[in-house]
Formats: structure tokens, C-alpha cells, sequence
């Protein structure tokens, strides 16, 4: 999709975390909890799991996997979203409030502290 903008991604085909050097200046704390996120998905479901800051700064939580992969958990791939969303929804709003602020441009109203 245009307009996106990838925050990272790991892939259980390459075996691979990736981390957009865009935003290496995150705390060292939030770049381990997202490659532990990211990797630790891939291995429980397969695939390849991505996280994208959309054209107005929020975060995506996309899943893609080959055609021939029949050991990807589709179930299970739902379901790790749905829980990851309610259990990481601290960091995703953090990560989105920092897109935000330092790469559009928004002000930061005291009501969002």
C-alpha cells in the first residue's frame, strides 16, 4: 500500500528480523521487545509478520505467507494478532504517539500525555 512505512519485520523463510534503520534512534529496550515480538511470531506461526505505520501513523500488524505453505497457522495467526494487539497496546500507542510527533509533524496536546 502506498503511503506505508515499514517499522520491522521477521520472516520464518529467511530466518530474519529487520529493523528500518529509520528508526534505530528508538531506546535499545523497544527495538529487543519488537525483534522478540516479531521473531518469536513467526516461530509460533510461520510465515512472514510485519509492522507498518500507515499515511496517518498508526500501526499495522500485517501476515504474509508462500502459497505452498501448508505448516502457516491461519487460526492461530488471528488469534496471535488479537493477543499481541491487547497485550502490546501500551508500546503500539507509544510507537505511534513517537511516529507521530517526530516524523509528521503533529504537536503533542497535554491531554495526550
Amino acid at each position: 500500500m502506498e503511503n506505508e512505512v515499514v517499522l520491522c519485520a521477521a520472516s520464518s523463510y529467511e530466518r530474519k528480523f529487520y529493523l528500518n534503520p529509520d528508526f534505530t534512534s528508538l531506546p535499545e529496550e523497544i527495538k529487543q521487545e519488537l525483534q522478540i515480538m516479531c521473531v518469536l511470531y513467526t516461530e509460533d506461526i510461520g510465515g512472514t509478520f510485519t509492522i507498518v505505520y500507515d499515511k496517518n501513523g498508526s500501526l499495522c500488524l500485517k501476515v504474509d505467507h508462500e502459497e505452498n505453505d501448508f505448516s502457516f497457522d491461519e487460526i492461530g495467526s488471528v488469534l496471535k494478532i488479537k493477543e499481541l494487539q491487547r497485550t502490546k497496546e501500551e508500546l503500539f500507542e507509544s510507537l505511534e504517539l513517537y511516529y507521530k510527533v517526530f516524523y509528521l509533524g503533529e504537536k503533542m496536546d497535554a491531554s495526550d500525555n
